[in-house]
């Protein structure tokens, strides 16, 4: 089973800098408004985290289901929290969701969170 960290950092982050390189000017606004979106507000950044993983385990991004649990965590989420967002996501996706939660996991335990 691939290393989810080596995935998302070697493969996604490598071919998304490649298409940052060919559409600058798409790629910055995006990763502002992206950081806009994930700041502190009325819902706090970790809040945040949480739903968007939800909602990537609905869609089935692996990039997303990864980047997110990372950051997730990052923002302070616990693996207790993470866990409830993954029910969360499955519940409203169904078995498509369901059949993404194993990379949650994998991510957490690369991380030493699990």
């Amino acid at each position: 089973m691939e290393n989810q960290m080596e995935f998302y950092n070697d493969t996604i982050m490598k071919y998304r800098d490649k298409f940052n390189e060919a559409l600058p000017n798409v790629m910055k606004p995006h990763a502002e408004f992206t950081s806009q979106v994930y700041g502190d507000g009325a819902l706090p950044a970790k809040m945040k985290r949480l739903i968007a993983l939800g909602i990537a385990l609905r869609a089935g991004c692996a990039g997303c289901i990864i980047a997110q649990t990372r950051r997730a965590v990052e923002a302070g989420a616990t693996k207790d929290e993470v866990v409830e967002a993954v029910a969360v996501g499955m519940t409203m996706g169904g078995t498509p969701a369901v059949g993404w939660f194993w990379r949650v996991i994998k991510t957490l335990e690369e991380m030493g969170k699990w």
